[in-house]
């Protein structure tokens, strides 16, 4: 059996797979055809956090495979009002067949997987966004940006960061990673990366400026500069963050084909401009969409993989 809970717990072939069992299930959906993968199959969702694409894309995803979903949040469960995480681990499990978890510390999550009896996927931590990154590199392949990717992550070194030191280190592109000072990625995580990048040959760059960064690369992205959690920052980070949004300016130093990514949600004016948003609004709500796929994807192939 196997967790999602990092992109560093698997390999470049396994990252792949997931993703092209994902659109596999994409071009079937747009056919019209629905193979129930995960019939009679219950996804129990654990909200500790909101959200709008985690939790509409899970649901949905779990449907159209002929499962059913149960969103549970802080005030439908035990969980954080008493009860050991261990102890709702074994209950969970013994019930459900498969455990999304959407949270702030990653070592819940970790605690909840190793006392689970089902597979349990990481639907965010504040260490980590997995599933995000898969639905990011699933779009970069359908817009023919995947290979020879340099990519462009200018902005906060959050879980998306870790994501993509992750991503980049098992699949062996380029990333540059562009911070504020002060806000720079996690040490730990990017000696993780690192080490991965020796055998698979990724080049992996971090700085502070974010003209260095996307100068001649393929793909930029961004996210928002105050998480969940971090709203009393905000101000502060809207100052500390000056010169980091991303706009037309920006894209002008990257290749003349790039293409611009973005997780949302998405607030214009601060990490990103009202014009270049609505330009690539195409390539981001397609980014946005293959959430539902390739989540799909994801839970698929740890079903076949339970054994």
């Amino acid at each position: 059996m196997r967790h999602f809970l990092t992109l560093k717990d698997f390999t470049k072939e396994e990252i792949l797979e997931i993703i092209d069992i994902g659109l596999e299930i994409k071009k079937d959906l747009k056919a019209g055809v629905f193979k129930k993968e995960l019939e009679m199959q219950t996804l129990a969702m654990i909200f500790e956090k909101s959200s709008t694409r985690t939790r509409v894309s899970f649901e949905t995803g779990m449907f159209q495979l002929g499962g059913h979903a149960l969103f549970l949040s802080n005030r439908d469960i035990h969980l954080g009002r008493g009860e050991p995480v261990k102890d709702t681990a074994r209950v969970i499990s013994s019930m459900c067949d498969m455990v999304m978890i959407r949270t702030y510390e990653h070592s819940m999550i970790e605690e909840f997987a190793s006392y689970s009896k089902v597979p349990v996927i990481n639907g965010l931590t504040d260490t980590y966004h997995p599933v995000q990154l898969l639905a990011d590199y699933m779009t970069m392949i359908e817009y023919g940006i995947a290979e020879d990717a340099i990519v462009a992550y200018i902005g906060d070194g959050n879980n998306m960061t870790n994501s993509w030191l992750m991503l980049a280190a098992k699949l062996g592109f380029e990333l540059r990673i562009a911070t504020p000072k002060g806000y720079e990625v996690d040490e730990a995580v990017l000696r993780d990366a690192l080490d991965i990048a020796k055998e698979s040959g990724a080049i992996i760059k971090v700085m502070n400026d974010p003209k260095e960064a996307v100068c001649s690369a393929t793909v930029v992205t961004t996210d928002t500069w105050a998480s969940m959690g971090q709203e009393e920052e905000k101000e502060q980070r809207i100052k500390d963050f000056d010169g980091f949004m991303v706009d037309g300016l920006t894209m002008c130093l990257a290749r003349k084909d790039a293409k611009f990514l973005h997780c949302l949600p998405a607030y214009r004016g601060q990490e990103v401009s009202e014009e270049l948003f609505e330009d690539n609004a195409d390539i981001v709500f397609s980014e946005a969409e293959n959430r539902l796929h390739a989540q799909k994807g994801l839970m698929v192939w740890l079903n076949q993989h339970k054994d």
